[in-house]
């Protein structure tokens, strides 16, 4: 198909450089302009739901109303291994 369409191209090898280059960007444009808006709908990439459930393990358990329930305050419940209170770069020079 390619063999074919490069030797319909008319005017010699810069007509069928930018011929080939039109006909490049012209599909680019269909399909960025026709063929992807029309799919978006149809493909899930945007259809994220997050949900808490009671039952799994990192859920509540045996009944907690969730944060505030337990011993530790929400968000503790994993350990980091550095601090994120503080930047770890030395501050710049004066001289700059």
């Amino acid at each position: 198909m390619y063999a074919w369409i490069w030797r319909k191209l008319p005017f010699g090898l810069p007509g069928k450089l930018a011929g080939s280059v039109l006909l490049a960007s012209a599909m680019v444009a269909l399909l960025w302009y026709v063929v992807f808006p029309w799919a978006e709908p149809l493909l899930p990439f945007d259809d994220v739901q997050v949900t808490q459930n009671v039952d799994s393990p990192g859920g509540p358990a045996g009944g907690d109303s969730g944060p505030g329930a337990g011993d530790q305050p929400a968000g503790d419940e994993h350990d980091l291994p550095y601090d994120t209170d503080q930047n770890n770069t030395p501050p710049p020079s004066p001289q700059r």
